[in-house]
């Protein structure tokens, strides 16, 4: 009996059907993007009381503390040079000059729009394979950049960036859309034989000493900061340091960075509703239009080019 083919599918050629996520990589997906939509609203209630630098280096050494306790009764498996390096540079970008830069940002910015402007992530990712790990850089990749940047320009202007002295919350808000990049480009590679728990530790560690010259101001704003601050303080170390970071590592090793980096567009819609919950502060117009105008260009440089027609017998 012959079968007839679906609507849509050309005789000869199979279908392409996206591989199905496990449930526990969909459980890992799932925690890790609440986890880190509750840390943009964490972060910009307790940042009238800590700088960027305390705050993150206060964030880290709980995660470390943490994570470390998570390692117990692992296999400890020896990392190469090569896997040194790019744990240095995953740690020294996502864990501490991307914390230091979110922080600083959230100090001037509301959280809804620096999520936004973090959401560009996934295209400096895939802008980044390319450039780095010779994926190369397709058309539609390189027309969702043009337009995810687009955006970032009218969430600067409608943060006042045009203004000397004014939008700093916008370029740090960038910082930490790169340095997010960087981490997870170095991070993917690590993942493929040391264990994502461990991967995890050292990032944070490293991290946490290079947040070594805050000690003074941490020590300053723990003296001067109210209780609820400090436990927020602390909950950014556990749930979206420690347990998100776990999480996002495992279903890493489990798929490729890209369509991963792409689960976290929902963030920035997380964000601003559980930041008008908190805080009723919701982005300007303008910074609303940019930030749509960001994931269209995520979503577009995620598109590929139609393959060529394949002649069945050539």
């Amino acid at each position: 009996m012959t079968s007839i083919p679906s609507p849509g599918v050309k005789p000869g050629v199979p279908p392409l059907s996206a591989p199905r996520l496990s449930t526990s990589v969909l459980i890992a997906i799932i925690v890790t993007l609440l986890a880190w939509s509750s840390a943009f609203i964490v972060i910009r209630g307790v940042a009238p009381h800590f700088a960027g630098g305390s705050l993150a280096f206060a964030r880290l050494l709980v995660g470390a503390v943490v994570l470390s306790l998570l390692l117990i009764g692992h296999r400890w498996v020896r990392p190469t040079a090569r896997e040194w390096v790019l744990i240095v540079v995953f740690g020294l970008s996502w864990f501490a000059a991307y914390n230091v830069a979110l922080n600083i940002s959230e100090q001037s910015l509301d959280a809804g729009t620096t999520a936004m402007i973090v959401g560009i992530g996934p295209v400096l990712i895939a802008l980044g394979a390319g450039l780095f790990l010779g994926d190369g850089i397709p058309r539609w990749l390189a027309i969702g950049a043009g337009i995810a940047f687009l955006g970032v320009v009218l969430i600067g202007i409608s943060s006042g960036i045009t203004r000397i002295g004014d939008g700093a919350g916008v370029i740090w808000a960038v910082v930490a859309a790169v340095t997010y990049a960087i981490g997870v480009i170095c991070q993917k590679p690590v993942l493929r034989r040391l264990p994502n728990r461990q991967v995890t530790f050292l990032g944070c560690a490293v991290g946490a000493v290079a947040c070594l010259p805050f000690t003074g101001a941490l020590l300053h704003d723990l003296s001067r900061a109210p209780v609820t601050s400090i436990l927020g303080a602390v909950y950014l170390g556990v749930v979206p340091t420690a347990i998100a970071f776990s999480t996002w590592a495992y279903a890493l090793s489990k798929m490729s960075a890209g369509p991963l980096a792409v689960t976290t567009y929902i963030v920035p819609t997380l964000v601003v509703v559980e930041a008008l919950l908190f805080f009723r502060e919701v982005p300007a117009p303008l910074a609303i239009v940019g930030g749509v105008v960001c994931l269209v260009g995520v979503a577009v440089s995620r598109r590929r080019s139609r393959a060529p027609r394949t002649t069945i017998g050539s």
